[in-house]
């Protein structure tokens, strides 16, 4: 065991697997991959920020800390890192990859599985809460700061789990002929493992909007209207944005399993449906607060507030006061209480 593992640190692993697996070895950077690398980290800046935004606009407004709120605060926090990680994957691929050592390469490839797990992840357990509010057909209950923690926490706990097996001891060390072409480290049958998971996830969450749309349907009649129709559309959105950007990513996973070695020149273009699936974490805050007004005017604020200041710096005698307007509440939760408490309805915008 301790001779398995001090192959960790053995700087020459890493360049041995690759050589393996790839039919040529990037030494140097081409201005191609200097532009695609650009790209990338220029992509992940704008999913850092906008995911802060968002974080700092539930952080900031008290009405944004109830239970569905602080679960969209986890998963722009998943995203924001995820953005994070992908940078540093980036800055250390190429041929910086061939100089690291099996340690550094399990962290780097195993801190972007985490991220983006944990993105997935807090999908899933988004459609679980909002299938056990709508199927009560009624507000959350007292048990609901329990459900929140144990769901968040469990999403943390199985992306931790499932990004770290590899540096646990299930990856390809040794045993070259059993190694993925696309992640030269990993066992193939781990990337199978991850795939089916996804997999799983993606048919989890459209059978839970499924079940939450027929349960709008039968008991919500009287919303069939534009209430149901911003559900419908925002289900389709969600569930198209998740496909079209997590397909393409699993399908090259699914051939690299059952590719043979050197068999599958695409799976060297492999990055590209990485940074594809990355799109996920910059739509996300899009997607979920673009539907709710209020959402969407305190994620704008510090922008309005920054534009309102370089005005009154670039107009002498202006007064500094201005740039900072109460924010103005259409939320149904402050309005009154004839409307659903169910956090699906707000004020005729639809986060799902």
């Amino acid at each position: 065991m301790g001779s398995f593992y001090s192959e960790y640190l053995n700087s020459s692993k890493v360049l041995e697997h690759y050589t393996y697996t790839k039919e040529t070895l990037e030494t140097q950077e081409t201005p191609s991959r200097q532009v695609a690398s650009a790209f990338i980290i220029i992509l992940c800046c704008a999913i850092v920020v906008e995911n802060l935004l968002v974080l700092i606009a539930v952080a900031r407004n008290s009405k944004f800390h109830s239970a569905m709120y602080l679960f969209l605060g986890n998963l722009a926090a998943s995203d924001l890192l995820a953005g994070v990680a992908f940078v540093a994957n980036t800055l250390l691929s190429g041929p910086v990859t061939l100089g690291l050592t099996p340690v550094q390469w399990f962290a780097r490839e195993g801190s972007a599985f985490i991220t983006l797990s944990a993105s997935v992840f807090s999908l899933l357990a988004i459609a679980i809460e909002r299938h056990v509010a709508i199927a009560k057909v009624k507000p959350y209950g007292s048990d609901k700061s329990c459900r929140m923690l144990l769901l968040i926490g469990a999403s943390w706990v199985i992306s931790l789990v499932l990004g770290g097996l590899p540096i646990l001891g299930w990856n390809c060390l040794g045993q070259l002929e059993a190694c993925s072409t696309v992640l030269p480290l990993y066992a193939k049958h781990y990337v199978l493992c991850v795939v089916t998971i996804f997999s799983v996830i993606l048919l989890a969450i459209v059978a839970l909007y499924v079940r939450i749309y027929c349960v709008v349907r039968s008991s919500h009649a009287e919303m069939a209207g534009s209430q149901t129709l911003a559900l419908l559309k925002t289900v389709t959105i969600v569930l198209g944005v998740f496909i079209v950007c997590w397909l393409p990513a699993f399908s090259i996973l699914l051939l690299d399993y059952a590719c043979p070695v050197r068999s599958c020149p695409v799976l060297y273009k492999a990055h590209y449906f990485f940074a594809f699936a990355t799109l996920n974490s910059l739509l996300n805050p899009v997607i979920y607060t673009w539907r709710s007004r209020d959402l969407r005017r305190e994620v704008l604020r510090p922008l309005r507030c920054w534009q309102r200041a370089a005005g009154v710096q670039g107009r002498r005698g202006g007064t500094p006061g201005h740039h900072l307007l109460p924010l103005r509440s259409s939320s149904s939760l402050e309005r009154g209480t004839h409307m659903p408490t169910s956090p699906t309805f707000l004020e005729g915008n639809t986060v799902v």
